[in-house]
């Protein structure tokens, strides 16, 4: 697996994830016989800011982070995408989450563009209170590049509804009055969503029941290993057995894997990360490397952590039947070949993924009508929408005799080309 290294938000590797983004949209370009000047546009952010964001420290140091708001493509609607708090946070990614998140709209259906925001930051070294100063920081760098019309940020790692709270409320702060609509992913208090919490990995389930029916694969009791067991990763292992009664087997974080053939209770495992830091502690399981849990031989494999983790060394040892990506980027395109020439079945991020955003939307539309839905009407629209988008997938892939994520990239491009033609940028 390829190393990467990141400093001052620079990316230097060989699987830079913009420059798999590039490549992605290239292949998705010759499919559909697009202009190599509609290409070269599609292949840049349409506006970036950079911002530096001076925070005093409980010390009484004074501290200045790095930070970026990237919005990459707006002609369907005001940008949409998450704010990221991590220490090796590069602009490449935030660029490659930005362009994500515009397919993943357009994917989804939704009347929406594409945007990411991040800052290098350690949330796991700093107080409550320099968290919300740097929050509050950020928004005032930022706040005429936002707007409930303009772009609307959300929860991303190490982020929460508490960091969007503040947000919201400095961003109202400046403007003179409430704003619920600028940020989602909220405290249920002040203008959040019923069903929010779950919403990406639920919207994963959705996909995967739908790849299960689709390939005759019986879900009651099938095995299943989850790379990463944040938030995403323990809701997608939660539901996997409350929805379809699956096993899981096998998952792991940053500081090691665990394995067990009878499956793993993922409240147990959650809770003893909680407690110690890692899921490594929990008693009366095997202990594995993350690479082993990648290779499990399972029926589903749900990455669930951080872009590249899956790249042309280790796709041959992926025996999964369905690979159903909650991470984003967690495969390359060298990996994407190996994968559909072995018969793996992927659901590609930002379909698998979608449901987070598309609750976000559904956030978004509440607080504009000040009405808003129990959480049984949340999913069952959320349901709704995953569920065509993915039969929309199977079947453009199957039509073009192309792999899942092509299929996707083909039906999100195709409705951005459309808008950018029909307002006549191009």
């Amino acid at each position: 697996m390829a190393i990467a290294t990141r400093s001052n938000g620079i990316i230097a590797q060989e699987n830079n994830p913009f420059e798999i983004v590039k490549k992605q949209v290239d292949k998705c370009a010759e499919v559909l016989g697009l202009s190599s000047e509609i290409t070269t546009m599609l292949k840049h952010p349409m506006r970036e800011l950079h911002v530096s964001l001076p925070v005093r420290m409980d010390d009484g140091s004074l501290k200045v982070f790095q930070g970026f708001r990237i919005q990459y493509n707006d002609a369907r609607g005001p940008g949409k995408g998450g704010i990221r708090f991590h220490p090796g946070e590069t602009v490449d990614t935030v660029r490659a989450l930005a362009a994500w998140m515009t397919w993943k709209c357009s994917l989804l259906d939704l009347p929406l563009g594409g945007a990411k925001g991040g800052i290098i930051c350690n949330p796991k070294e700093m107080s409550v209170g320099e968290l919300e100063r740097l929050s509050r920081a950020y928004i005032r760098s930022i706040y005429s590049f936002i707007g409930p019309e303009k772009d609307i940020p959300a929860p991303d790692v190490y982020t929460n509804p508490q960091i969007m709270a503040w947000m919201m409320d400095e961003y109202s702060v400046i403007a003179g009055k409430s704003q619920f609509g600028v940020v989602t992913g909220k405290p249920l208090c002040i203008g959040g969503s019923p069903g929010r919490s779950d919403a990406t990995a639920r919207g994963g389930m959705f996909t995967i029941r739908e790849a299960a029916k689709n390939l005759n694969i019986n879900l009651k009791n099938a095995t299943v290993a989850i790379q990463g067991y944040g938030n995403a990763g323990y809701f997608a292992a939660r539901l996997c057995q409350e929805m379809f009664g699956c096993k899981v087997i096998a998952t792991c974080d940053s500081k090691g894997g665990i394995f067990n053939e009878n499956g793993i209770n993922p409240k147990e495992a959650f809770d003893c990360k909680q407690q110690s830091g890692s899921v490594c502690s929990l008693p009366g399981v095997e202990k594995v490397s993350a690479e082993d849990v990648l290779s499990m031989d399972v029926d589903v494999l749900i990455p669930a952590a951080i872009e590249g983790v899956i790249t042309r060394e280790n796709a041959g040892k992926i025996k999964a039947r369905i690979l159903a990506e909650l991470a984003n980027g967690p495969t390359t395109p060298d990996a994407d070949d190996i994968l559909y020439a072995n018969g793996v079945h992927v659901i590609p991020d930002f379909l698998c993924n979608a449901g987070g955003v598309t609750v976000s939307y559904f956030e978004m539309v509440q607080n504009a009508y000040m009405y808003y839905w129990d959480e049984a009407e949340v999913r069952e629209r959320l349901d709704k929408r995953m569920t065509r988008a993915y039969q929309s997938v199977f079947n453009t892939s199957r039509e073009y005799k192309i792999n899942m994520r092509q299929a996707a990239y083909v039906l999100a491009i195709q409705r951005v080309v459309d808008a950018m033609k029909t307002r006549g940028w191009i």
